[in-house]
């Protein structure tokens, strides 16, 4: 079983932002008219989800891809609030939870999913020796899991504290017993609980699955209209601008677009949903002997950057500065944790910070300390739309007047994760990480640093430590302060710099669905004739 962890990068690695429902847009290809039975819906993705096994990956397209096919105990609504998934009644405090599973459950081949199927899944993320990458994500690690047949509960007991434990025990994926007891069937899709279920998988070209037609359950009254598609596929297709063609002539049901391709889809008033996203942030790498070590490298890095001109760059004018890393709406914790914690645009006080800190201009006017020279490795995700590459290239000429030898490498999703997690041959990145709630950000930001555990950046902050320990034994709202507080700890020190956010556009051709957790709800889909 690999070593190899994944970040929560947004549309590249983990899209667990935001929550939107509904969206716009009334053109010819908008989805207009009466729903049709029968067909089949067409999603566009940026990469190949890579594993489907949901307890082994934190890949935004892979958790899309498992929508489909893998249910949750608790799905989330519009307002963000937990409505019933596959338990029908729950109740939690910030050490134990229980949750009631629905009856008439069963898995994609028919078989029953039992309560102890349940535990099981929770039991294997919560063991560490079997290095889910899920695990103090979603199920903190030494969480354990009983199951009462008789009244179908699973009742949890979890690892340490925390104020979400119904909302994060409750939006792991399900998986049926034999896909548990042979993890091969997970990583190609199948096992599942969900809508649909795989019946063909062609790694980076596409995956075809079939409604079930014993599935009854879900969110919300999905039975009550007509025009839910027979079929998915999921075409993998990295170009936007490809992406933006298929979309245009009816060849794709849905895809994300961000970039100047929007303004053709805007143009043809296509249907679309909308989640916010934290595009613009930048992390330094702090393993020894990395420049990124000093807070005051990654200070004076930050400081020249003109940050609002690159997130314009980033999001082509239509994003909007960050005020926190978890940008889903309804925020469940408000608050305003950036401004004012960053350092102020100023070159000239950048360079002087280098200066003091030791690094000074060599000859060929890259600077220098103890014979090393600042050498900078910046990644950017290819995945992630054609903006990337520009803003990468303007952070790029910037360092490099500051006296840094600045390389850059674009890099798609299973390579981001490689680097991140594995080669750990990096110093900037530019690749945001997003999530529904602070809960989630703690295993990447602190505790055991790549490739042993998900703190990709090696960060290791007292404050925001303390403050996630405090927040934690609280539950719910109660928690807030103290989760403000130790994200503000992080970006004072520099330890990530949150510092644009870009509403992204999910449009549908022929069809209309809704948002949750920055993903298409399966069972929201509506096809429609053109």
């Amino acid at each position: 079983m690999t070593k190899t962890r994944t970040a929560a990068v947004l549309l590249g690695v983990l899209a667990l932002t935001a929550t939107a429902c509904g969206g716009s847009g009334s053109g010819p290809g908008s989805g207009d008219g009466t729903p049709v039975d029968g067909k089949t819906f067409s999603l566009g993705v940026g990469s190949d989800p890579g594993s489907l096994d949901p307890h082994m990956t934190v890949l935004s397209v892979a958790i899309q891809v498992d929508r489909f096919l893998y249910d949750t105990l608790l799905n989330v609504d519009g307002d963000g609030k937990p409505i019933a998934g596959l338990a029908a009644k729950w109740e939690a405090s910030t050490t134990t939870a229980s949750f009631t599973l629905r009856p008439g459950l069963t898995c994609a081949d028919g078989s029953p999913l039992t309560a102890a199927d349940v535990a099981a899944n929770v039991n294997f993320i919560g063991d560490p020796a079997n290095k889910s990458p899920i695990a103090g994500l979603y199920i903190a690690p030494g969480t354990k899991a009983t199951a009462d047949e008789a009244t179908r509960t699973i009742s949890v007991t979890s690892g340490k504290p925390d104020a979400f434990l119904a909302r994060n025990v409750g939006g792991v994926p399900i998986a049926c017993a034999k896909g548990l007891a042979d993890r091969k069937l997970l990583a190609r899709g199948e096992a599942g609980t969900g809508m649909f279920s795989v019946t063909e998988a062609v790694p980076n070209d596409h995956y075809t699955f079939t409604r079930r037609k014993d599935y009854t359950w879900g969110p919300g009254d999905w039975k009550a209209e007509p025009g839910l598609p027979d079929k998915v596929v999921v075409r993998v297709i990295p170009n936007t601008t490809t992406a933006t063609n298929l979309l245009l002539s009816g060849e794709l049901s849905a895809a994300a677009i961000n970039g100047p391709d929007r303004q053709r889809l805007e143009a043809r008033k296509l249907f679309h949903g909308d989640f916010t996203a934290p595009m613009g942030e930048i992390f330094y790498n702090q393993a020894a002997g990395r420049p990124g070590q000093d807070e005051a490298v990654r200070k004076a890095l930050t400081q020249a950057l003109d940050l609002p001109q690159l997130g314009k760059v980033l999001t082509s004018g239509a994003g909007k500065p960050s005020q926190g890393m978890i940008t889903n709406e309804p925020k469940v914790c408000p608050g305003d944790t950036v401004s004012g914690n960053l350092p102020a645009h100023d070159p000239a006080a950048a360079a002087s910070a280098l200066d003091a800190a030791g690094w000074k201009a060599g000859p060929d006017g890259v600077r220098v300390k103890d014979g090393k020279k600042l050498a900078l490795t910046v990644l950017y995700g290819t995945q992630l739309g054609p903006t990337m590459a520009p803003t990468a290239e303007l952070a790029q000429q910037t360092w490099k007047s500051l006296g840094a030898d600045v390389t850059l490498k674009a890099v798609d999703s299973p390579g981001l994760s490689q680097v991140l997690f594995g080669t750990g041959e990096w110093e900037v990145s530019l690749a945001p990480v997003g999530f529904s709630l602070p809960s989630q950000l703690v295993p990447f930001v602190s505790g055991p640093a790549a490739p042993d555990g998900t703190n990709f950046a090696h960060i290791s902050n007292p404050g925001y430590d303390q403050g996630t320990q405090q927040a934690a034994s609280k539950a719910g709202d109660a928690s807030c302060a103290d989760w403000t507080a130790a994200e503000s700890a992080l970006v004072k020190r520099v330890d990530a710099v949150p510092y644009f956010d870009s509403v992204v556009p999910v449009y549908g051709s022929g069809a209309k669905f809704e948002l949750s957790q920055g993903s298409v709800t399966p069972a929201s889909i509506r096809m429609y004739a053109k």
